[in-house]
């Protein structure tokens, strides 16, 4: 898929027209106390693009492409376009089926490492007008882009920075070459929603490596497409890490950056700022306190958990009865999902141009399993209420939801009666991040025999924390927020038996 090996943050990022309004990123003072810097970190909050993409929760990979007709993982540039030649290619299908899935967004592997173009680009011969397929008359961007356009699907475009096909590479003519290319993704296929770049940065035909200008290319699409994500490699969003699909216990998405240049910010805080990432972005403690206590300035960055359905990236016919459970992608699921992350399954087609019906008999039972858990909220039942003993929880409202919170306390409890004794074996819980993330620690108690026994615990709630524990039976439960940035928002609780 990417040269994941490569630490994928040591560059310089592009945050472009972000203003200081938005507050997705704070310096921090050599003066600022312990308690100043909670108070900044507490107001760090998503742009309009990030929260829109939490919100998506689980998109979609198409890695489709020359390797498809060669079995392999990596070309190497070499291949003749006339491998390429589905007979049956259906982008539809892939749509319809991901859709069916719950997969909000689908991203298209536009180019891969060996250089070969999906679309008829005018800056190579290696491209998809080379090929059998259509006569050299297809568009496999086209054909997506309209698919997931027609059935209300978000689309996504990934263009590898690295090229062992193009001679130019490891130049500064291939900065050029690969802006052109890039230009005609954005301009000639509608609205892209992601933009997706990895870190992968090996040798061209010519035994060079390229020094990418990545600000170049984040400048170029935010003025082209200025409302899609830039992820992974990008301002952004962040890779979670690993290619398992299973992110951090404790996941924030408010993490230290370094201090801006103070140019970058002059005037009316509407140039483009350049950040660089303080540290490697993969480390199992990005944003607790002993960290951010460290950092020049914080950021609002996000965690992207990555995993392919199969165990390759691609197709390959021997990997049929590979393909994970409905059980297993469940699993990956509440621990990407439900660690404040937005899961990226990869669902590779197959060379007669289909997603193969053994994936799309997981996908289907997996959407199954997750619409049979979370149909019967039992804190949403008529009989079920909030208990508010102390008068210390206050709700707010607003036109995009409404959520709970405190006056001037960090900490809270929310009992609730659900009517009549009952089992359980699911917590579900979600901050309202559009202004923030703030929780650090919390736990779930069932009073039995009139005691208060804890069933589960937890530290970072953000978009959504899922947590599964024993089965156990009862009427009244408790959720204690114990550690907050500053007063908690609570927009949701969920408690659910889920039935294996």
């Amino acid at each position: 898929m990417k040269n994941i090996k490569i630490p994928i943050l040591c560059g310089l990022i592009c945050l472009a027209s972000i203003t200081l309004a938005q507050q997705n990123y704070v310096e921090l003072k050599p003066e600022d106390t312990k308690e100043d810097i909670i108070r900044k970190a507490a107001h760090v909050r998503p742009t309009k693009r990030q929260l829109k993409w939490q919100e998506l929760e689980v998109t979609g990979f198409i890695h489709y492409g020359i390797n498809t007709f060669t079995g392999k993982e990596w070309g190497d540039g070499k291949e003749d376009p006339k491998l390429f030649n589905p007979k049956k290619q259906d982008a539809e299908q892939w749509v319809k089926i991901a859709k069916k899935a719950g997969i909000k967004l689908l991203i298209l592997t536009a180019k891969h490492h060996d250089g070969f173009c999906l679309w008829p680009t005018a800056t190579t011969e290696h491209s998809i007008k080379n090929s059998p397929y259509l006569n050299g008359q297809g568009d496999v961007m086209k054909e997506l882009s309209d698919a997931c356009r027609k059935h209300g699907v978000k689309f996504g475009v990934y263009l590898s920075p690295w090229d062992q096909h193009e001679a130019v590479y490891g130049t500064e003519a291939y900065n050029d070459f690969f802006v052109k290319q890039l230009t005609e993704l954005l301009t000639q296929y509608g609205q892209v929603d992601e933009v997706w770049f990895d870190g992968a940065n090996g040798e061209g035909p010519n035994g060079k490596k390229q020094e990418y200008d990545f600000e170049r290319y984040y400048k170029t699409i935010r003025a082209i497409q200025p409302e899609a994500v830039i992820a992974v490699m990008g301002p952004d969003v962040r890779w979670v890490g690993t290619e398992t699909g299973y992110g951090r216990d404790t996941e924030w998405s408010v993490v230290p950056t370094a201090a801006l240049r103070q140019d970058a910010v002059a005037g009316e805080s509407q140039q483009d700022m350049t950040i660089k990432p303080k540290g490697d972005m993969r480390n199992s403690d990005l944003g607790s306190r002993s960290q951010i206590e460290k950092a020049e300035a914080l950021v609002w960055y996000p965690a992207e958990t990555d995993v392919s359905i199969r165990p390759g990236w691609f197709f390959h016919e021997n990997q049929n009865d590979q393909v994970k459970s409905p059980e297993k992608l469940l699993d990956i699921y509440f621990n990407s999902v439900g660690k404040n992350g937005v899961l990226l399954l990869n669902i590779p087609p197959s060379q007669d141009g289909h997603i193969h019906e053994k994936d799309e008999q997981a996908l289907i039972g997996w959407k199954n399993l997750r619409d049979q858990i979370f149909a019967n909220n039992l804190l949403k039942t008529t009989s079920a209420k909030l208990i508010n003993q102390h008068k210390e929880i206050i709700t707010k409202k607003e036109k995009t939801g409404q959520y709970w919170t405190t006056k001037g306390v960090d900490t809270a409890t929310f009992v609730f009666d659900i009517g009549k004794e009952q089992e359980f074996n699911l917590l579900d819980i979600s901050e309202f991040i559009k202004y923030g993330q703030r929780v650090e620690k919390f736990e779930l108690e069932v009073l039995q025999n009139n005691a208060w026994t804890k069933v589960a615990s937890g530290t970072t709630i953000g978009s959504r924390r899922i947590l599964q524990f024993n089965t156990i039976k009862g009427k009244h439960v408790r959720l204690k927020i114990l550690e907050s940035r500053l007063n908690p928002m609570i927009q949701n609780i969920g408690l659910y038996h889920y039935i294996q």
